[in-house]
């Protein structure tokens, strides 16, 4: 169960990555010169997309006992989170291993996992766990 679970979560992270891309692609174009503008529009939005796939077709997120505002909110809090493993491992492995600023895939590779890691943790036992009877 937990493995069909997190294959789903992983294809659902594949989405929010293809989002996160168009949407910086699009802004670039369309709305603004700032990489860092476009940047944060883009993270918003594939967000925003995962978190309602995840709770629709990972999760199944129904009666949780928490509003669905406060939902999204341990959401983002949860894939802020995340993205700062990621970039923390990153950053560790360029540091410790200068080498790697060569082949940067490397630790990108390895972050990303982490990152997974840490927002599937926070997913499944904070965001959509269900509402445990007294």
């Amino acid at each position: 169960m937990v493995s069909r679970r997190f294959a789903r979560f992983i294809l659902v992270g594949c989405i929010g990555f293809a989002v996160d891309a168009g949407v910086l692609v699009l802004a670039l174009r369309h709305l603004t010169s700032s990489v860092y503008a476009a940047r944060a529009l883009s993270f918003a939005t594939a967000v925003f997309v995962t978190w309602l796939c995840n709770r629709t077709f990972v999760f199944a997120a129904s009666g949780s006992g928490v509003s669905v505002a406060a939902e999204y909110g341990r959401y983002l809090t949860t894939q802020v989170t995340g993205a700062l493993a990621n970039l923390l491992i990153f950053v560790v492995l360029i540091e410790l291993v200068p080498r790697l600023a060569a082949t940067p895939v490397v630790p990108l590779a390895v972050g990303a996992v982490a990152g997974a890691l840490v927002n599937y943790a926070g997913s499944a036992w904070w965001v959509f766990r269900p509402k445990r009877d007294p």
